[in-house]
C-alpha cells in the first residue's frame, strides 16, 4: 500500500473522532497556510545543500559532510513524533530502509525536537535510521522550510492532544519546519525535492527509491 493510501485511511477513522469546533480551526488554518506559497522559499532541485551537524537520538554527531563521502542523503524534515501524519511517514521509510541502504545511500529525519523527545520518536517508532534533534529549526532554516503556526494551534493541540509543543522543542516561540524531503548526490546537489505546506502530504517512499536507482552511487 502507497504512504498516501495510508494517509487516506487513517484519515477516514480519526477525523470523525476529532471535535468539530476543532477540525474547523484545523482546516481554517491550514487552509490559510497553504494560501502562504511558503514552499517558494524551499532549496530544489539543483541547489547545493548547506553543511550541517546535529546530534541524534543516541547522543551521536552528524555530519552531513561526513556522510556524503558514503555515498547520497536522502533527508526527511519532519514537525515531530507527535505528529500522526509524521508517523505514518516514518514508518514507511523505515520498511525501505534495506533499500536505501543498497544505494549506499543514507536516510536522515530531522525534527525540532529536543533529544529526550527523538529518542522517544525513535524508540516508539523502532526507527534504524538517524532521527537528529534541530534545535530551533537552524537547520530547516538553512533549507528554507520553517514558519510559525497560527498561535490559536498551540494551545488546541496542547488542550486536545496533549502535544504540548513548546516543551518538545523547548523554545517559548513555536515554529515548525514545512514537512519536506530531499535526495541528494553525494556531492552534495539536491537530485529530488518534496516540500508541501500541507502536512497531510508526503513524499512517497518509492519515488526516493526510484531518483536513487536513477542517479546511483
Amino acid at each position: 500500500m502507497s504512504l498516501k493510501h495510508e494517509i487516506q485511511d487513517f484519515q477516514k477513522e480519526m477525523i470523525p473522532k476529532i471535535p468539530e469546533n476543532v477540525l474547523d480551526t484545523i482546516i481554517k488554518t491550514s487552509t490559510e497556510l497553504g494560501e502562504r506559497n511558503l514552499e517558494a522559499n524551499a532549496l530544489k532541485i539543483g541547489d547545493s545543500v548547506p553543511s550541517f551537524e546535529l546530534t541524534d537520538a543516541l547522543g551521536e554527531k552528524r555530519s552531513s559532510d561526513q556522510l556524503l563521502k558514503n555515498g547520497p542523503l536522502v533527508i526527511s524534515f519532519y514537525r515531530g513524533g507527535w505528529c500522526p501524519y509524521c508517523h505514518l511517514e516514518l514508518r514507511a521509510l523505515q520498511k525501505v530502509l534495506p533499500e536505501i541502504k543498497i544505494s549506499n545511500a543514507t536516510l536522515l529525519a530531522i525534527s525540532p525536537e529536543l533529544p529526550d523527545y527523538s529518542l522517544t520518536t525513535r524508540e516508539k517508532y523502532e526507527l534504524e535510521f538517524p532521527v537528529l534533534s534541530d534545535p530551533n529549526n537552524q537547520v530547516a532554516k538553512k533549507f528554507g522550510l520553517v514558519f510559525e503556526p497560527a498561535k490559536e494551534l498551540i494551545p488546541l493541540f496542547k488542550e486536545n492532544f496533549n502535544w504540548d509543543l513548546v516543551a518538545i522543542n523547548g523554545t517559548e516561540t513555536v515554529e515548525l519546519p514545512i514537512p519536506a524531503t530531499y535526495v541528494v548526490d553525494r556531492k552534495g546537489i539536491i537530485q529530488y525535492a518534496f516540500v508541501d505546506a500541507d502536512y497531510t502530504r508526503r513524499a512517497e517512499p518509492e519515488k526516493i527509491l526510484e531518483v536513487l536507482r536513477e542517479f546511483g552511487d
